[in-house]
């Protein structure tokens, strides 16, 4: 969702992103530079900072400081916040807030036995919810039910969007499918929820190995002997960054949200207000 972001509006605006950096072995506020690592800002930062390098990405586990360093150094016009709602400390904007469809936050449970961080009447909070992950074809039928489970205010709009997987890449080159099922494929997922791709591999009618690691792992000594023993490891786009370089049989698999029905120009639109209101 914040690439979907930094794409709406990069080309329109100075756009800041601060984030935790969950598991980085850095600490404090941190501006991510050409030679930054993915041990010092953390998966997801790393990967946005090399996919957008015009873009400023910065990590900080307190957010009220790092916005401030952001407004001191860098004076963006917009900073985006990933995962964030439950700081209160910090009042944004506008805020999208994220139910997965297999999971949605009113079924939902709170951490540890969940993962839940902020109590279910916060949700009147959001001025969007998107529900993701949705099967692209979601009836408009399922929508209105699921819809009405989340009992949005009436200003707020319910979003729906799938996950879009794209061909495979190595290094910088795209890859056939043909030519990735003719190899003995591995495939290394170390994200939260990895079904997803799994489904639309098979659906592919790709054969392969699946070796699971919880998400954001950093990956041994001993598990990059094992996957330089394989012929082709394919994993997502998250997890290359933190194997790129240390295997030569890599190939990933881009993603990207894929709103249902008419929700990308909707929500574009809404986006595109608030952007005016605020300005």
């Amino acid at each position: 969702m914040i690439e979907f972001l930094i794409l709406l509006f990069q080309d329109s605006c100075n756009i800041a992103v601060l984030s935790r950096g969950y598991k980085r072995k850095s600490k404090g506020f941190l501006i991510g530079r050409e030679e930054s690592t993915v041990e010092e800002l953390g998966d997801e930062p790393f990967q946005i900072s090399s996919k957008f390098p015009k873009v400023v990405v910065a990590v900080d586990g307190n957010r009220t400081r790092g916005i401030l360093e952001l407004k001191k150094q860098v004076k963006p016009d917009v900073i985006l916040l990933d995962d964030a709602f439950q700081h209160r400390k910090v009042k944004p904007g506008y805020s999208i807030l994220l139910t997965k469809y297999s999971n949605l936050y009113t079924d939902d449970r709170y951490l540890p036995t969940g993962d839940l961080r902020d109590g279910k009447k916060e949700a009147r909070r959001a001025d969007a919810i998107v529900v993701t992950k949705c099967p692209s074809s979601l009836s408009q039928i399922e929508r209105d039910t699921i819809t009405r489970r989340l009992g949005p205010t009436k200003d707020q709009q319910v979003f729906f969007s799938s996950l879009a997987y794209d061909l495979p890449v190595r290094d910088t080159t795209t890859v056939p499918w043909e030519d990735l099922m003719a190899l003995k494929v591995t495939l290394v997922t170390g994200i939260a929820s990895p079904e997803p791709l799994v489904r639309f591999l098979r659906s592919q009618g790709l054969v392969f190995e699946h070796l699971r690691f919880r998400d954001h792992h950093y990956f041994t000594k001993e598990e990059l002997a094992l996957f330089k023993s394989k012929a082709c490891i394919l994993t997502t786009e998250k997890d290359y960054v933190r194997l790129k370089g240390k295997l030569k049989n890599l190939y990933y698999v881009p993603v990207h949200h894929n709103f249902l029905g008419k929700g990308q120009d909707l929500l574009n639109t809404e986006l595109s207000n608030f952007m005016r209101q605020d300005s």
